[in-house]
């Protein structure tokens, strides 16, 4: 059997991990000189106190990068040595507000054993349990190159 078979057969449907960030000030500036995302949104607090959300927010793609974590964790867990395809159906449900505490679930949910692949829910939630965040990941499987 080789590496490609036995990781699929070491991780069923559901099986996956979670990770907890407290979203800080620090994370969305750097994000925002980083990524040159400086929409007053993320980082004007006086202009967003005006606003429905009473604050500044994260931004979404910072949000999404949280998930990231958990797909090593996923990697580690099951002993997979893959690549990230990317995300679907990416969605920003409610706004993460600065100190927010998000908990990222990453969960195996269909597998492509043809094309090595494992694609798995990703959802985010807030400290209160709302959903913040749902995606789809794509983590293909590569055999590693001490186990060919």
């Amino acid at each position: 059997m080789n590496y490609v078979e036995k990781v699929f057969q070491s991780i069923a449907a559901g099986d996956g991990v979670s990770w907890t960030k407290t979203v800080t000030e620090s994370d969305v500036g750097l994000f925002a000189g980083i990524t040159g995302d400086l929409s007053p949104n993320h980082v004007n607090e006086n202009y967003m106190k005006g606003t429905e959300y009473g604050g500044r927010i994260a931004q979404g793609v910072l949000v999404l990068g949280l998930s990231s974590a958990a797909v090593w964790m996923f990697a580690a867990k099951f002993g997979v040595t893959g690549a990230s395809l990317g995300y679907d159906k990416v969605r920003f449900i409610k706004p993460v507000m600065l100190g927010d505490t998000v908990t990222i679930d990453y969960r195996a949910a269909e597998f492509d054993r043809d094309r090595a692949r494992i694609v798995s829910d990703v959802s985010g939630r807030n400290q209160h349990g709302d959903v913040v965040l749902s995606a789809r990941h794509i983590l293909k499987v590569i055999p590693d190159r001490d186990a060919a």
